[in-house]
């Protein structure tokens, strides 16, 4: 005789996947940070690889935990939680970090940013006024809100790519 196991979720395969995404991306900001790594060059293309591996991750444990099938729109589902948990968490920490441990993260943005703007060949004023214009946005508290919404918008964007390889139509209509 087959037990009815209860079906996994999307909230809760995404909430856990979520929940280890956002210590992975705690560990890789500071990875970066203690190493003094350009957050702004091509290593800040290396998070969305390890989106797109945390996402199939959390696809496969969906199809494992459940009836092997997974719908476009689960997809999705999941890396919405994903992308929610995660980007709270791990930009509650980025805020705490830069706010009360490294106070001196936010200047190295400002030398990182006028060094791409010297680098683009920006006269002074220009130069001057885009710095104030990008101050704007380099404060803790404007990191975190960032860090919240395009960290969803960056993870739900790559399940949109990834879910198209992961996901396995059930051949039987939903009733």
């Amino acid at each position: 005789m087959e037990e009815n196991v209860p079906l996994p979720s999307t909230r809760s395969v995404g909430i856990k996947y979520g929940l280890i995404l956002s210590v992975v991306s705690i560990l890789f900001f500071l990875a970066l940070t203690l190493s003094g790594a350009n957050m702004a060059g091509p290593v800040r293309y290396l998070g969305y690889i390890i989106y797109a591996v945390f996402i199939f991750l959390a696809h496969k444990n969906f199809k494992d935990e459940g009836n092997s099938y997974l719908s476009y729109s689960q997809g999705i589902g999941i890396a919405f939680w994903m992308s929610l948990v995660s980007s709270v968490i791990s930009s509650l920490f980025t805020y705490v970090y830069v706010k009360f441990v490294d106070a001196g993260f936010i200047e190295m943005m400002k030398e990182t940013q006028l060094e791409q703007f010297q680098e683009k060949g920006m006269s002074e004023a220009q130069i001057e006024q885009a710095m104030k214009f990008s101050e704007m946005f380099m404060k803790p508290e404007s990191l975190l809100l960032f860090g919240i919404v395009f960290g969803i918008i960056g993870i739900v964007v790559t399940a949109l790519i990834v879910t198209i390889f992961t996901q396995k139509k059930n051949p039987e209509p939903a009733i």
